[in-house]
């Protein structure tokens, strides 16, 4: 696997607190040159970047981040606020709450919601597997797939901890065949990149991969 295919499914991500105009500007020159499948970043910077980067990149955003458990209207507003701003895709956390309390249809009813909203725009659902147990996470890939969600996606990379190639595994076992896998947290070495792409994943996000192309140590998301 070439660098460039690897390149091709990563969501090159700044999701940190602070982070800047020039941070975000800095990754969406990085995400056009290495051709990255999307950038990732707080939905405070769509507009913008929409506006100085025009179709050259695909913007992602992200909306209930990182806990997910405001109610449902504002992560409805924030959806279509952000599509309005002009982006592309969407990555929900689900109400991780509502998975403890085994409320699993309050959790699809959720997402089929956003997933309206969306539109033709596409939707990844976080369950935040280092929160859950492996009949939660079964669970949770049936919740996304009834809900019609184009992808499954690990964590949020500000839980305990990220992407794990046994909850890759399980995924890939548990979803339907129309939703795809999104690894993110804690993806740090390249090899940990294409390990994930063949498991199956179809997108990574990571803040990292540029700098590992690089050489560069880098932490982060």
């Amino acid at each position: 696997m070439t660098i460039q295919e690897m390149m091709s499914h990563v969501d090159h991500t700044q999701l940190k607190a602070y982070a800047t105009w020039e941070d975000i500007k800095q990754l969406c020159e990085e995400a056009v040159a290495y051709k990255t499948a999307s950038v990732c970043i707080p939905s405070c910077y769509v507009k913008r970047v929409r506006e100085t980067f025009g179709d050259k990149i695909t913007i992602c955003t992200v909306v209930g981040f990182p806990l997910g458990y405001c109610n449902t209207e504002a992560k409805l507003a924030e959806t279509r606020k952000a599509i309005e701003d002009g982006c592309d895709e969407i990555d929900m956390v689900i109400n991780i709450s509502d998975v403890k309390n085994g409320d699993y249809h309050k959790v699809v009813q959720e997402i089929i919601q956003i997933k309206a909203a969306c539109d033709e725009h596409v939707l990844k659902v976080i369950i935040e597997t280092c929160y859950l147990t492996r009949e939660e996470k079964i669970a949770m890939c049936k919740a996304v797939t009834e809900a019609g969600a184009d992808y499954i996606k690990t964590s949020t990379g500000f839980g305990t901890g990220g992407a794990t190639a046994e909850d890759v595994k399980l995924m890939k076992e548990y979803i339907g065949r129309e939703v795809k896998i999104k690894a993110a947290g804690g993806v740090s070495t390249l090899e940990d990149l294409k390990c994930f792409l063949e498991l199956g994943c179809d997108r990574i996000g990571t803040s990292r991969a540029v700098g590992l192309i690089k050489g560069e140590a880098t932490g982060g998301y």
